[in-house]
């Protein structure tokens, strides 16, 4: 089986600028799945879940607080929330 090469060299990391950024953030919060946002955009799911992580930490200032369960289910709350009031 053949390998795919891409443009770049291996062992080159593709950069991203933060408007791509943002707007992969927004369309990872407007889409059920993750995955397939990321699958949309070309880039690997565990990068953009620590796009994610990354955001979610500078909203709330620790990462102590931004991995505790009780913080994580209340914005799932809140979210679901915010998609009823859209519709």
């Amino acid at each position: 089986m053949a390998a795919k090469t891409s443009g770049t060299s291996p062992g080159k990391r593709r950069k991203y600028d933060e408007v791509f950024k943002a707007e992969a953030l927004r369309l990872a919060s407007e889409s059920r799945s993750t995955q397939a946002a990321a699958r949309q955009l070309g880039i690997s799911p565990k990068l953009l879940y620590r796009w994610q992580q990354a955001q979610l930490v500078a909203e709330v200032g620790s990462e102590e607080v931004a991995r505790d369960p009780e913080v994580r289910a209340l914005r799932a709350r809140l979210k679901r929330a915010e998609q009823e009031l859209d519709i």
